[in-house]
């Protein structure tokens, strides 16, 4: 797993990517059901909005299962990731996301913790706090409890 920023728009959790989950077989069912057995339902199959918008409420994890992807993470000043299928990105609540391109037929599945409703806000009227309230996950959306994604999110 690599920290790919420190604190972009969360007050205190970077934005973690997890590199080759699976090298091969990769399916959108496999997403699916890593990331339910994990405690983050499967909430839909799709590619990334091509414009900044975020979740004030709610983490999210990213499981690239077709294509290549580039999103823009933490606004126009951000960084940029680039995912392919097997690939695995964690956003802490409040974390600003845009698909910059994408090569091929894209796919992508999306998850929440259990238990979320997520938003989607485009606007950056938010409060910091509000974001920092939003509870620590129960599980690794990847490893479970216990995973790597504590060892950066305290």
């Amino acid at each position: 797993m690599n920290v790919v920023a420190h604190l972009l728009d969360h007050p205190r959790w970077p934005l973690l990517v997890y590199p080759g989950v699976r090298s091969q077989n990769v399916s959108a069912e496999f997403f699916e059901d890593l990331f339910t057995r994990n405690g983050w339902p499967a909430a839909w199959r799709n590619g990334v909005h091509p414009f900044h918008h975020y979740h004030s409420n709610s983490h999210e994890a990213l499981g690239v299962y077709q294509g290549e992807v580039t999103v823009q993470f933490g606004g126009d000043a951000g960084v940029a990731v680039t995912a392919q299928p097997g690939d695995v990105i964690v956003l802490p609540a409040g974390t600003g996301h845009k698909k910059l391109s994408s090569r091929g037929a894209l796919g992508i599945v999306g998850a929440y913790p259990e238990g979320s409703a997520p938003d989607t806000c485009i606007t950056k009227n938010f409060s910091k706090t509000a974001i920092a309230n939003v509870p620590l996950p129960a599980s690794d959306p990847v490893h479970g409890p216990g995973g790597p994604l504590f060892d950066h999110w305290r």
